[in-house]
């Protein structure tokens, strides 16, 4: 597939809050037509749902914290049960922008808060140094395994908790699907699409996947992926695109 230039993109999330994103900028220099249209939503599940899980937080000493989103239900639920988190609870957090986010609930310089640098993995190398610890991991219908499989593997005492599920968002005001870039930053992106679109053909439309499992759910779909983030050289999906971009159009003059 060759590279066409470049005036379209569509990013598979909510459009920034802040006019300073640096999707605006990118945006800017190419002089881009850029939508934000989120491709999934966010669904709390109810108590009496939790409830039905068997789940007392107050059971553990450790929680594992992967996203805003698993930050934002974990204290819901909290609330909700009025459950007040102890001091000496342990949060693990998938890197520093979570970690700064627990402190929309907590005053984070009073806990123990521990971190990995970017994903998954990189976290459980930390976890390696808290063996003894009784861990829960509030998560959605929809997320990685790997957390999981690791926890098992090496014997930790672990519960993995339901606290929200992801859904697939009605795309039906889109028309269409017709950009020069398409970002999909997980694999429930991928089922929204085709649960909207069961006929999308990739065509000329250049496909971006953030992270590992979400460029496994593309391929598995058989669509190619021509964008892939985070890579070392290129951490972010807006420097992934960038570059790409410059590169397109550049074949293109």
């Amino acid at each position: 597939m060759k590279n066409q230039k470049i005036k379209s993109i569509l990013i598979s999330q909510p459009k920034p809050e802040s006019d300073k994103s640096p999707y605006f900028d990118l945006a800017k220099k190419h002089s881009l037509k850029l939508d934000f249209r989120p491709f999934i939503t966010i669904s709390p599940i109810p108590y009496k749902e939790f409830k039905a899980q068997k789940v007392h937080i107050l059971e553990y000493t450790a929680i594992i914290l992967n996203s805003r989103n698993s930050v934002d239900h974990f204290f819901r639920m909290c609330n909700e049960q009025k459950i007040e988190m102890p001091p000496e609870t342990k949060y693990f957090c998938v890197n520093d922008s979570i970690a700064n986010y627990l402190a929309k609930y907590i005053q984070v310089r009073k806990r123990k808060v521990f971190t990995g640098k970017a994903t998954e993995t990189e976290l459980l190398n930390v976890i390696k140094n808290h063996a003894t610890e009784k861990y829960l991991f509030p998560c959605s219908d929809w997320r990685k395994t790997e957390i999981e499989k690791f926890m098992k593997k090496n014997k930790f005492q672990f519960k993995e908790a339901f606290f929200y599920r992801i859904v697939s968002s009605d795309l039906s005001d889109l028309k269409d699907v017709n950009f020069d870039v398409i970002a999909f930053f997980s694999p429930a992106d991928i089922r929204s699409l085709f649960e909207n679109y069961p006929k999308f053909k990739q065509s000329k439309t250049m496909i971006a996947a953030f992270g590992a499992t979400t460029a496994k759910a593309i391929t598995e779909a058989g669509l190619t992926v021509n964008i892939a983030a985070p890579t070392p050289q290129y951490p972010s999906m807006v420097m992934a695109i960038d570059k790409f971009i410059e590169k397109a159009n550049k074949e293109k003059k």
